[in-house]
């Protein structure tokens, strides 16, 4: 396929190194632009952490969750979710190691997982790229999203996999 490409580009008359050099050099130039942006996500999910905010959110959700029949161990990975991609994908990936790929637990991380997004990554950082300073109601409706996301997460569970 690499070949195609390049075969490709010659015969329309690409200088195939120089564009890709110009495309580095802009790549990096991006990453330098985002760069503050990901570091202050990264300072605020420790402040998180290290407040105990993250706490109080086990607390007040998982009596919510026993209410609704759904395995608390998820928890965790529900809180985490919406802040750090790397962060809940370990926690999926050590639920699974610990209850096992065919364990409710197991098929309710993955579902998780798949149907939500890392949503203060996306706002911080794609926002952050483009200048916009005042998202209005980008978060909220980003939040929304997520809390779907879950629910459809739960509902698939409950129709297919539970055991």
């Amino acid at each position: 396929m690499l070949m195609v490409i390049l075969l490709y580009a010659h015969a329309r008359g690409v200088k195939v190194y120089e564009v890709f050099v110009a495309g580095a050099a802009r790549g990096i130039q991006t990453t330098l632009h985002i760069l503050p942006y990901l570091i202050a996500m990264w300072v605020a999910l420790g402040l998180l952490r290290a407040s105990g905010v993250l706490d109080l959110a086990f607390a007040l959700c998982e009596p919510v969750l026993r209410l609704l029949g759904v395995p608390v161990q998820i928890l965790p990975l529900m809180i985490i979710r919406p802040l750090s991609g790397s962060g809940a994908l370990g926690l999926t990936s050590e639920l699974v190691h610990t209850y096992g790929p065919d364990s409710d637990v197991g098929y309710l991380a993955c579902l998780i997982q798949g149907s939500t997004e890392t949503t203060f990554y996306v706002i911080t950082v794609y926002l952050g790229a483009v200048g916009v300073k005042k998202p209005r109601h980008g978060l909220a409706a980003a939040l929304v999203g997520d809390l779907t996301g879950f629910i459809a997460a739960v509902i698939a569970w409950r129709i297919l996999y539970r055991t």
